[in-house]
């Protein structure tokens, strides 16, 4: 399901997923939710326990687990993380169903769809029959009225601080230069990308605020947001705009359907496609009355403003990775080495919890499409996620080893939930080659950084990790497990000193330029 859910973040087609039954389903597990809140195009397909014991049609029961995989309801296992579920109830029109299915996985908010049947359907013989495919394209979203588009403009035009937040609307690859042009526009403006899912504004730009999730100072300090394909923009509990700022939220899901609880202050709320949007935007702003008012405006202060916290902003985060006197290094200095040794058009495939914005800090993504998260909860989405990402870049480029290098970081605790030993498997058999750095800080700092959100005087805060349950002591050899997996040909490395990174990582990145996976264990310092 990650795999299926990797390939259709590159490709933009949806994929298809067969399991057996309700335990296959169940099995799917967390990678559905992520492919939900992700908006992976996905369809799922299962058969049921046939309807039938005694031979009444084809297909009846016939073995003794028939009986004890027939449950009430197969399809509301995965039903309220799908944008479709249905049972397949005769093959008459099953082109119909599946193509209903698949517009629900490719219409915004796209996502994962489900389809069952009984063997009884699926043994019918029915009379060959087409249907028009021109019939059943995705519904397509618009833009924004001409007025709101006029509204949204002059808010811009006239503000002090304008920010945008955005969390995916990079996965439409011409989102990003989009965004750069209304950033060259409108001098004041920054972008803050508030999840880490997508590459949604390149890092070479001075309005670019890196990835900061739930709370950033310049989200209290602006006096105009459009919140832009953003699930959570900001934590209120946290961090919260300003009472008078205005707050304009364009989204392909503005209200959210599929999350019971979900509000932010806006003075608009917009369904629209974000591209779309902001052209018309940039349109307001370049023509007419809108136009006027940005050419009495003197933004020359503004800018220098604006570059001058850029390169302040860079200088942290350089100065913040370094490696430390002993040679222990923390993950924004390992990401800086990796940066340099990796090939410019890297897709990186994330999925580092509380490592992420240490990561993209020294990544700086800047070419579109190349940072991708699963923008879900369910830890594991990684292992399979590079797979389906090197495979589908494969695909687009020819053929085997063709397409981008790909490179997955992640957290030791993720990368067991992977379940690695499929993963490097699968990466042997089909010769998917990816680099996998793992960020080996001996336990699970994500429970630890939540409890102390909520309790930060409390007994645990001065827990150790072991009296608390969150450590992984003794740690399993991650890299073994890999290679184990891959019978040999998946190449093991270990990283305990920053002396040994660049050269066991240049080596690392020749195996798999070279058609090898390589796994890499970088013991890192907790929080750099």
């Amino acid at each position: 399901m990650s795999m299926a859910d990797g390939f259709a973040r590159i490709t933009g087609k949806p994929q298809c997923v067969i399991v057996h039954v309700d335990v296959g389903t169940q099995a799917l597990g967390v990678a559905v939710h992520n492919a939900s809140v992700g908006r992976a195009p996905v369809l799922v397909f299962a058969g049921m326990s046939p309807c039938t014991l005694e031979g009444e049609l084809p297909g009846s029961r016939t073995e003794f687990i028939h009986w004890l995989q027939d449950v009430p309801d197969q399809k509301a296992i995965l039903g309220q993380y799908c944008r479709y579920a249905a049972e397949i109830k005769t093959g008459v029109n099953i082109k119909q169903m599946v193509n209903r299915a698949l517009q629900f996985a490719t219409s915004g908010p796209q996502g994962p769809v489900y389809l069952c049947a009984t063997r009884e359907v699926l043994e019918t013989e029915i009379k060959p029959y087409q249907v028009q495919q021109d019939q059943w394209e995705p519904v397509e979203l618009g833009g924004l009225t001409d007025r709101n588009a006029a509204k949204i403009a002059e808010a811009l035009a006239t503000a002090d601080k304008p920010l945008i937040v955005t969390g995916y609307s990079g996965r439409n690859l011409r989102v990003p230069t989009a965004l750069v042009k209304l950033a060259d526009i409108v001098k004041p403006l920054r972008v803050l990308d508030g999840s880490g899912s997508d590459m949604c504004f390149p890092a070479h730009h001075p309005a670019w605020l890196g990835v900061r999730i739930g709370a950033h100072e310049a989200i209290e300090e602006a006096d105009v947001i459009i919140v832009l394909d953003c699930d959570v923009p900001w934590i209120p509990t946290r961090c919260r705009p300003k009472e008078d700022a205005k707050i304009f939220h364009i989204d392909v899901d503005p209200l959210k359907q599929q999350m019971p609880l979900f509000y932010i202050p806006a003075q608009g709320r917009y369904r629209a496609d974000s591209l779309v949007a902001l052209e018309q935007i940039i349109q307001k702003l370049t023509t007419g009355e809108v136009a006027r008012t940005m050419a009495e405006k003197d933004d020359a202060a503004a800018e220098e403003t604006r570059q001058a916290s850029y390169t302040k902003f860079l200088t942290q985060i350089s100065d913040a990775a370094r490696p430390f006197a002993d040679g222990s290094f923390g993950t924004g200095y390992l990401c800086n080495v990796l940066r340099r040794v990796c090939p410019k058009e890297t897709i990186w495939a994330v999925e580092a919890v509380t490592n992420t914005g240490f990561i993209h800090d020294n990544i700086q993504p800047t070419i579109p499409g190349s940072w991708i998260n699963c923008g879900g909860g369910g830890l594991g989405w990684s292992g399979g996620g590079a797979l389906g990402i090197k495979l589908a870049s494969d695909e687009q480029a020819g053929g085997s080893c063709k397409g981008k290098f790909v490179c997955q970081i992640v957290g030791d605790g993720t990368y067991l939930f992977s379940i690695p030993g499929s993963v490097y498997w699968i990466s042997k058999r089909y010769n998917i080659p990816v680099l996998t750095i793992i960020l080996n800080n001996n336990g699970w700092n994500a429970p630890r950084k939540s409890y102390m959100l909520v309790h930060p005087h409390g007994e645990a805060a001065s827990a150790t990790n072991e009296e608390i349950n969150i450590s992984f002591s003794p740690s399993p050899d991650y890299a073994g497990i890999a290679a184990a997996a891959g019978s040999g040909d998946i190449h093991p490395f270990k990283i305990t000193h920053a002396d040994e990174l660049d050269s066991i990582l240049q080596r690392a990145v020749a195996k798999v330029q070279g058609g090898q996976t390589s796994v890499v264990d970088c013991k890192v310092a907790l929080d750099c």
